[in-house]
């Protein structure tokens, strides 16, 4: 289904579209990257925040990183200062890009299991796809808040996965 090389390509991918993001965001006054514009998570600090929380919770179940300490519900709120988000994103992104390198064959068959507490049960599903959903969750996110940085007059540079690695 997968490879290490897409893990290892995607969590560079991300690290430079996050770099990409944030930079605009950092332009953007903070009202405006707190403005409820309709997303998902409100904002576009509030969806950044949920993407971090995603991240962590997805790497603990790896057994990469630690899980966040709030519920889901709160992950738009887990971290109040854009700044530190920054700082905390690309710590973790660092940690993605580790895990991906040291991503084999094997660490991507059978199945992983954990309990979800968005959904309040035990569940197993394809390691691989769980890979998959962690960068398509980001993408997901990372889309929405291009959408609003946008809306505010800024730009990200390129996103299309072609122009953005060499």
């Amino acid at each position: 289904m997968i490879t290490p090389e897409y893990a290892r390509t995607m969590a560079r991918y991300n690290a430079e579209l996050n770099r990409r993001v944030y930079g605009a965001a950092l332009r953007l006054s903070d009202a405006q990257r707190r403005s409820d514009e309709g997303a998902f998570w409100k904002s576009i600090h509030g969806t950044l925040s949920h993407l971090y929380w995603a991240d962590r919770i997805w790497l603990s179940r790896f057994g990469a990183a630690q899980a966040p300490d709030v519920p889901i519900a709160r992950s738009a709120t887990m971290i109040e200062d854009f700044n530190s988000l920054w700082a905390q994103r690309q710590d973790l992104d660092q940690v993605l890009i580790e895990w991906a390198d040291a991503m084999t064959p094997e660490a991507i068959a059978g199945d992983l299991s954990w309990h979800s507490g968005a959904v309040g049960r035990d569940m197993s599903k394809p390691r691989a796809l769980l890979i998959m959903q962690i960068f398509n969750h980001q993408t997901h996110h990372r889309g929405q808040v291009h959408a609003l940085i946008t809306r505010f007059g800024e730009k990200t540079g390129d996103t299309d996965l072609p122009f953005v690695l060499p």
